[in-house]
């Protein structure tokens, strides 16, 4: 290699130094710039949120009681336990109704054998022929005792049939299936119809019942939507963040009826929904809810994490500007906030529509601080 090459050869090698040197500064000072996660500016229908809270109830809950007076001879039943229809749940004793059963049963078949015997006879007399070998009058009176006879037997097993319903009617059964919440009775009691003997509760149909603010009455839509989870406020409090409580994810709810009529006192609508199969609920536990109905409105919206709140009551968002390759400049804006649904909050004022502002990494920026976009931005 000669002299002119070797030199040429070098200042390459010194232009190409130079380059990375510069690319690497660069990087170096993008390196030192805070990272954040920047978001969009949007215009979306905007929805309005009402936080409920409501109670789980039964399709049908009964109070159970015997249809006539009597001793309770045996109970089969506990609460706690469940039940199917049909199945017997407490017995009386039924000792005399039997007797008196058995003894119109026994009426009731003499009758029968004496309407046979008058059948009979009646039958004789035709054969015979009235007027020839036996009176008109006594083939006449086998048919009056015929009828007679069949209006006793029909009166006997009339009255048979009752003294069997008193039978059964000593027997409580379960009129659906579900599960006996509470006892209120014990062996050897006399009890009169009407008392509560026990309690059952259908279990297997469920409904929500949420009271709500009679103004949302006329926004209601197929488009409303009901968001349900389990835990109270109380409860959510105790646990340390949200991926602690199973019941933090809320799930949709199919709206059942919306009852038009209000309660005067408190200026409320019942509101009923199914309740998901996601979640497991029991009759009587309280659950929350967020009904989201659209208010026919849009507006600005940004995530919520974007904005700023000071103690004296003013709110801001960072807006970021771009200032080279992945570097912006970011300035705070001031603006005036609605009302907040799912993870955005509506912008009333000081935004135009066409900016990105900060949404992560925003609590420790200032005036004219150069930032680039975090790693999870930039994926």
């Amino acid at each position: 290699m000669n002299q002119g090459e070797a030199v040429q050869s070098n200042g390459r090698i010194s232009t190409l130094l130079t380059v990375l040197l510069l690319v690497a500064s660069f990087n170096c000072r993008a390196q030192d710039y805070p990272g954040v996660q920047l978001a969009d500016v949007k215009r979306t229908t905007i929805i309005d949120e009402v936080r409920l809270n409501g109670t789980v109830n039964a399709l049908r809950s009964s109070n159970l009681s015997t249809a006539v007076a009597g001793l309770v001879e045996t109970i089969h039943v506990d609460a706690g336990d469940r039940v199917d229809p049909g199945e017997e749940l407490i017995h009386l004793d039924d000792e005399l109704e039997r007797h008196a059963l058995e003894s119109a049963q026994a009426e009731t078949r003499a009758a029968r054998e004496r309407l046979q015997d008058a059948e009979r006879r009646l039958r004789e007399a035709r054969s015979v022929g009235a007027g020839r070998n036996i009176a008109e009058t006594e083939v006449l009176s086998r048919e009056s005792e015929v009828a007679t006879t069949r209006a006793e037997v029909a009166r006997l097993e009339a009255q048979q049939a009752r003294q069997a319903s008193l039978v059964a009617r000593h027997s409580l059964k379960a009129p659906f299936a579900g599960v006996i919440s509470a006892r209120n009775s014990d062996l050897g009691e006399w009890v009169e119809p009407g008392d509560a003997l026990l309690m059952l509760v259908d279990t297997d149909h469920l409904r929500l019942d949420f009271q709500v603010p009679q103004d949302y009455f006329a926004l209601l839509d197929e488009q409303t939507e009901l968001l349900v989870g389990r835990r109270t406020t109380a409860e959510k409090a105790d646990l340390q963040t949200a991926e602690d409580d199973p019941y933090a994810q809320q799930v949709s709810a199919t709206i059942d009826k919306a009852l038009p009529v209000s309660d005067p006192q408190v200026r409320t609508f019942l509101l009923r929904a199914h309740v998901p199969d996601q979640i497991k609920l029991l009759p009587g536990m309280a659950v929350t809810a967020v009904l989201r109905v659209n208010t026919g409105e849009e507006g600005l919206t940004v995530p919520r994490d974007a904005i700023n709140r000071y103690p004296q009551g003013r709110t801001t968002v960072w807006i970021a500007e771009p200032a080279g390759d992945e570097v912006f400049d970011v300035r705070e804006q001031r603006v005036d906030i609605g009302i907040g649904f799912a993870d955005r909050v509506v912008v009333r004022g000081g935004l135009t529509g066409d900016e990105r502002v900060v949404s992560r990494g925003n609590e420790a920026l200032s005036g004219g601080m150069k930032v680039t976009l975090s790693e999870r931005e930039a994926d």
